[in-house]
């Protein structure tokens, strides 16, 4: 089933903004347009915006993302670098998760401090 850009948006949950300019910096290379030239996303499509979406809001840099991009683009052939591209960030999200987690430990050590305070 085609997407227009608004409902690709809506379904992966962007801005046709975000969507425009995943396309301007390569990340969205050949969508299809219709016969009067507007964009048509294909499920195919809205998986790899979502999947991009997913890589972006977990951190991953727009440089590696192109990187990424570039890779899907190459099919089979470039797995195991996807994979490798992959691993590293899920690497870099599993330190982002423990540093945050002694970040929250030190915040809610605080409260406690404050509600004890309050109490008396």
């Amino acid at each position: 089933m085609p997407y227009t850009p608004g409902e690709a948006a809506g379904r992966i949950g962007v801005s046709i903004d975000t969507i425009r300019y995943y396309e301007k910096i390569g990340l969205m290379n050949g969508v299809e347009r219709d016969s009067v030239g507007r964009r048509v996303f294909s499920e195919h499509d809205l998986s790899r915006l979502g999947l991009l979406r997913c890589l972006r809001d977990s951190g991953m840099p727009i440089a590696r993302l192109r990187r990424f991009a570039e890779l899907l683009e190459g099919g089979d052939e470039t797995a195991g670098q996807r994979t490798a591209l992959l691993e590293e960030h899920d690497r870099e999200i599993d330190e982002k998760v423990a540093q945050l987690r002694l970040e929250q430990k030190r915040v809610r050590e605080k409260i406690a401090w404050y509600r004890s305070v309050a109490e008396h």
